[in-house]
């Protein structure tokens, strides 16, 4: 059976990018993803990212959301792990 899906663009920073080693990923997810689904399918890839899982932040385009938010087809996703100041 068919499921709709959406594609999302995922700005990557900081811990994320150096994982990844790009600043940004397309990617599809089925219809009525929470944005929390980016940051674990992100983890599931690159274990090394758990570390990040409690304290990562979410933005869908260019606002801040709760993790339950449901993703839109075209929405742009960041991520944002905590930044140590300098």
């Amino acid at each position: 059976m068919y499921k709709p899906t959406i594609k999302i663009t995922v700005k990557l920073f900081a811990a994320y990018q150096e994982a990844y080693g790009v600043p940004e990923l397309v990617l599809e997810f089925p219809e009525n993803t929470p944005v929390v689904a980016v940051r674990d399918r992100l983890i599931a890839e690159h274990p090394e990212l758990s570390q990040w899982r409690d304290v990562t932040r979410f933005g869908i385009n260019l606002i801040f959301v709760e993790p339950n938010t449901i993703l839109q087809d075209g929405d742009e996703v960041v991520l944002i792990p905590p930044v140590s100041g300098g």
